[in-house]
């Protein structure tokens, strides 16, 4: 029998050369020591302080342990410091292995399941999948007390997140072509709720992007557990001047205006005063969710502009970034760290729209991973739900009134 001409060609190195000196120069063992010895540079590279670092690993870190086989395994905390660094500074999958000093394969394992498991052991910490009606209470305690609105639960708003592959849409019996949108990109879908801290109280993570973004906020599970009322949402109560009022999520036009969803009266030209003043209450209320994922893209800058990565990938991404980002947030109650100053949109009197920008929409404005969904539901609202925004209208103009809301019109 002839021999092949072409035999396959065997590995030289169990490990490149470069990698082998790993434990003497890769940035872990090299820089990292000198790293904790400046908590301002350090904080800058991680998002966080050594402390908390040191936190968060001692919760993760069991999860993260390799057994040693032939070579010795890359430790829980070298795992957990590569993602981190990934995550925080947007660089490539390729950067990350020379400055680690790791196959990429090695590398883009270690992402994928340290998000994974950021994801499975924060997420009933941080993002629990039910509330109870005392935490709702406290939520609209918050809103009530730093945006002026009353029974609010929450403010909710959607993102596509833009990934690029190197498939083409129209590739038969490809999956990611259920990932392209109509918007002539791939991408996948974070619809979120958030509460008046910036924290993300409820997170549906993975919608297709071909989906219409009218059928998305239907389609998830945050609004068929709505729809069905299995959130556990209060029942409607008094307020002061003793009428009834229901406890409802604020959003934008792209969503449906429900029992339980305010959303602004339609149009700019031919509003009432008081449907004017409604809606710029409400609008004040919801650039809290504008905020929480301002401060994500900020913050995350594996955000600042398309993820190369497949869908199922992107998706650990961002379960682990939104449980990072609630785990930096309830460790940073008086706001001094993990929200620098200026970061968020400030309340401004004597601004045209009421507020001063915050740095997080110049992201925004230059191009980022996040671009906005539009229409998510259908705009045929019934007339229980008309009469509840009129409710909460009348509210607003009467003994709802604060004196400066007069001043935007």
């Amino acid at each position: 029998m002839q021999e092949r001409n072409h035999t396959r060609k065997k590995k030289q190195h169990w490990i490149a050369p470069l990698f082998q000196i790993r434990s003497q120069h890769g940035f872990y063992h090299a820089s990292l020591p000198k790293l904790h010895l400046e908590d301002i540079r350090f904080h800058n590279y991680f998002r966080m302080f050594a402390t908390q670092l040191e936190a968060l690993l001692s919760v993760v870190g069991p999860h993260l342990q390799k057994q040693d086989f032939i070579r010795e395994a890359i430790t829980p905390a070298e795992r957990l410091a590569l993602t981190l660094r990934y995550l925080t500074s947007g660089d490539s999958m390729t950067s990350m292995t020379f400055q680690y000093l790791m196959g990429k394969t090695t590398v883009c394992n270690i992402v994928r399941e340290t998000c994974s498991v950021i994801w499975n052991v924060l997420h009933p910490m941080v993002l629990p999948p039910i509330l109870t009606k005392e935490k709702w209470i406290e939520i609209t305690r918050d809103f009530k007390e730093l945006r002026n609105f009353i029974h609010c639960i929450g403010a909710i708003d959607g993102k596509h997140v833009i990934i690029q592959v190197r498939t083409s849409p129209h590739s038969p019996n490809n999956a990611g072509s259920s990932y392209y949108n109509y918007k002539g990109a791939y991408s996948v879908v974070l619809l979120a709720i958030c509460d008046a801290q910036y924290i993300f109280r409820y997170v549906d993570i993975g919608a297709y992007g071909r989906q219409s973004d009218g059928g998305i906020f239907q389609a998830s599970t945050i609004g068929q557990k709505f729809d069905s009322d299995h959130m556990n949402v209060p029942k409607p109560a008094a307020i002061e001047g003793g009428r009834i009022l229901p406890y409802c999520l604020v959003g934008d036009e792209a969503f449906p205006l429900k029992s339980y969803l305010l959303r602004p009266y339609p149009g700019k030209n031919g509003l009432t005063p008081e449907q004017a003043v409604y809606n710029y209450r409400l609008s004040r209320t919801r650039r809290m969710i504008e905020n929480t994922f301002g401060i994500l893209a900020s913050q995350w800058r594996i955000y600042r502009k398309p993820i190369i990565a497949n869908p199922k990938n992107v998706m650990l991404m961002i379960q682990a970034t939104v449980c990072l980002h609630n785990w930096l947030r309830k460790c940073d109650a008086d706001n001094a760290t993990y929200l620098n100053a200026g970061l968020v949109d400030e309340d401004d009197p004597n601004s045209s729209n009421g507020f001063r920008d915050g740095s997080w929409r110049r992201i925004f404005e230059n191009g980022c991973a996040f671009t906005d969904i539009t229409r998510s539901g259908s705009n045929m609202s019934a007339r229980r739900c008309m009469t509840i925004r009129d409710k909460f209208c009348d509210y607003f103009n009467n003994e709802g009134a604060v004196s400066w809301q007069e001043n935007r019109f």
